[in-house]
């Protein structure tokens, strides 16, 4: 009866063992079919970890590895994906782009994603130059001393300037959303248009004096007007060394000398060069003369073309000075 039992517990251990022996064997066959991959793993911060897995989907393995993706990141390959073959996942900052097309989508408004992303273009920056007119002036002279009677002549017409301007500009989806001035240049300077108001009595329309333009008590003529001591009523007006006034812009007068502002002044053939002339208390030298300066008018020589337009004309008393 001993030996019987002896002989049934040898036989069951045998049987156990055969089973175990089996069992590892599957197992080890089982081990042998499941492969490991390793996977580079970059988080969104710039940290790179390599982990060993046999789990092939994204979000499996991110959870084995207990890292957890935050609403402002984004997944590459995406969570419901498995690895690639170069195995790697990145994890990386969502755009504010990508936030916003969110944000719209959870609110539940019907769109797509293409019309989405397009209500979201990059914003493109360029850089533009334009050219712009400057407007002239238009400045009025009025040398008719409240006479009732006025008429205006254009001295000199007006003429736009031009400037160059640099914007830099912003558009999105090929609409401009913002201009910024960069730098200005003015390529060309406005002339102002200048308009002389004056009486019907005082026109300088022609370069021959006229009686009727003189005031009755300087209509007299003589053939030597460089008698000391007489003071008589002159149509003054004003020049300077440019080619508009004098034909030439040297600045020599007709008696050879250099014209200058303060003492040099045309005046008629009656006056021989060098006379002294008074004229508002000042003493003035005859030192040029002028087609146009006969009869009773005076040119005096001034430093700049818009000083003598400024000067316009003047009935003043000139007294010759011994």
């Amino acid at each position: 009866m001993k030996k019987r039992n002896k002989k049934t517990f040898s036989m069951i251990r045998i049987t156990l063992t055969i089973i175990a022996l089996i069992a590892m064997s599957g197992a080890g066959v089982m081990a042998m079919n499941t492969k490991v991959n390793s996977v580079d793993i970059t988080l969104s911060d710039g940290y790179k970890l390599t982990v060993l897995t046999s789990k092939t989907k994204v979000a499996d393995i991110l959870k084995d590895n207990n890292i957890l993706v935050g609403e402002d990141e984004k997944v590459s390959p995406k969570q419901n994906e498995n690895i690639t073959d170069e195995g790697k996942i990145v994890i990386s900052n969502k755009s504010k782009q990508e936030i916003q097309v969110a944000k719209v989508s959870e609110s539940g408004i019907e769109t797509t994603l293409d019309s989405l992303l397009q209500a979201y273009d990059d914003v493109v920056e360029k850089i533009e130059v334009k050219k712009e007119e400057i407007p002239f002036e238009t400045i009025k002279k009025d040398i008719s001393d409240g006479a009732k009677s006025t008429k205006n002549k254009v001295l000199q017409e007006g003429e736009n300037g031009i400037k160059e301007i640099t914007y830099k500009v912003k558009y999105q989806n090929n609409t401009e959303i913002k201009r910024t001035k960069i730098s200005e240049k003015i390529i060309k300077k406005p002339t102002d248009k200048i308009v002389q108001v004056r009486s019907n009595v005082t026109s300088r329309s022609s370069d021959t004096i006229r009686g009727s333009d003189l005031p009755s008590t300087s209509i007299k003529s003589t053939k030597s007007e460089s008698s000391s001591g007489k003071t008589k009523i002159y149509k003054i007006t004003a020049y300077c060394s440019c080619a508009k006034c004098c034909g030439k812009s040297n600045g020599i007068t007709a008696c050879g000398k250099k014209a200058k502002a303060g003492r040099t002044i045309a005046a008629p053939r009656g006056f021989s060069f060098g006379t002294k002339l008074s004229i508002n208390g000042k003493t003035y030298v005859v030192e040029d003369r002028g087609g146009a300066i006969k009869g009773n008018r005076i040119d005096m020589y001034v430093n700049s073309h818009s000083e003598a337009l400024r000067w316009g004309v003047k009935y003043l008393p000139v007294k010759v000075i011994d």
